[in-house]
């Protein structure tokens, strides 16, 4: 089966996730899922994630949710780029998101990185999604 969106389906399955309380989820490993991953670990939304090989080659991230008092520490996380729109921002007008107590994963020329190491590098990039 054909997935135009690998990033949208795994953020999909994290707010799924989130809305049951469930304490992990799976996803199909990627490249680019593990750098996001890396970045949401980093910043402190998610516990952390371990790679799983199944007898048949097929990877998968199992992924372990973060939660404070009993709420989720990701109140929303969104898509911003689609494969059929790309949003693509200078360093300058890179979005603050919650007053600064959200980030925005961007893609740029150097990796995958929130948007302050994305300012602190002076890099611009496309914005993936918005965690808040």
């Amino acid at each position: 089966m054909s997935m135009n969106d690998p990033l949208g389906d795994m953020l999909t399955r994290i707010r799924n996730a989130l809305m049951r309380n469930r304490t992990s989820v799976t996803t199909p490993a990627s490249n680019l899922r593990k750098r996001v991953l890396d970045v949401l670990q980093d910043e402190g939304f998610i516990r952390g994630y371990s790679e799983v090989e199944h007898a048949d080659g097929k990877r998968e991230f199992e992924i372990e949710l973060k939660y404070f008092e009993g709420e989720p520490v990701i109140a929303e996380i969104r898509r911003v780029s689609t494969p059929g729109r790309r949003v693509y921002s200078k360093v300058k007008d890179l979005p603050l998101i919650s007053n600064g107590l959200g980030i925005a994963i961007v893609s740029t020329p150097m990796g995958v990185m929130s948007d302050a190491a994305a300012r602190e590098q002076n890099v611009g990039g496309e914005i993936l999604c918005q965690v808040s």
